[in-house]
């Protein structure tokens, strides 16, 4: 699969065996989706048509697809727009991780984002994952602070470093955001 071939675009049922192949292929993507069960293409399908399909007035979840297939996501939650806020998530197959495309799949959905009228997007990441800290501050999302032991997976309970980026920031110029 060639990575100048990528989107970023609605899931699809169809996306069922490339999300269980990335779940499957990564110990921290099975930790990251918790107790959700995707062992199986037919739960796989399921978890994209009640989770990652469904567009909704506070959700909206966008496959980052090479050559037609979804290898990674970029999902806006909690959008309040009163506040004009929301809550941003991301993930990448293994096999596509260091490429850039996560960070440019971050870029184009902040930018759909910030088309729908809201104003600052913020995200999370535990600190003992540098690589997902680099995709944010590449994305134009600013470090804001440390919330100590804010996730749990398993037993073990994280730190977070917070990261926003408002409206009003400056796009990063190296980035080219993936099309849509």
């Amino acid at each position: 699969m060639n990575p100048k071939n990528a989107v970023l675009r609605r899931w699809t049922p169809d996306d069922a065996g490339a999300l269980h192949r990335a779940v499957a292929c990564s110990d921290d993507l099975r930790i990251q989706f918790g107790q959700q069960d995707l062992a199986t293409h037919d739960a796989c399908r399921r978890y994209i048509e009640n989770q990652l399909a469904v567009e909704s007035a506070s959700a909206r979840h966008f496959a980052v697809a090479v050559d037609g297939v979804a290898v990674g996501d970029v999902g806006i939650s909690s959008m309040e727009f009163n506040h004009g806020t929301a809550w941003v998530s991301y993930w990448m197959s293994t096999e596509f991780r260091g490429r850039g495309l996560i960070t440019r799949g971050l870029a184009a959905a902040s930018e759909w984002a910030f088309s729908e009228s809201l104003f600052r997007l913020e995200l999370g990441h535990r600190v003992n994952n540098p690589a997902s800290c680099r995709v944010a501050t590449r994305a134009g999302f600013q470090a804001e602070g440390v919330e100590r032991s804010k996730l749990r997976y398993g037993v073990e309970r994280y730190d977070v470093e917070t990261h926003a980026r408002l409206a009003t920031d400056r796009s990063p110029d190296d980035i080219e955001p993936l099309p849509r």
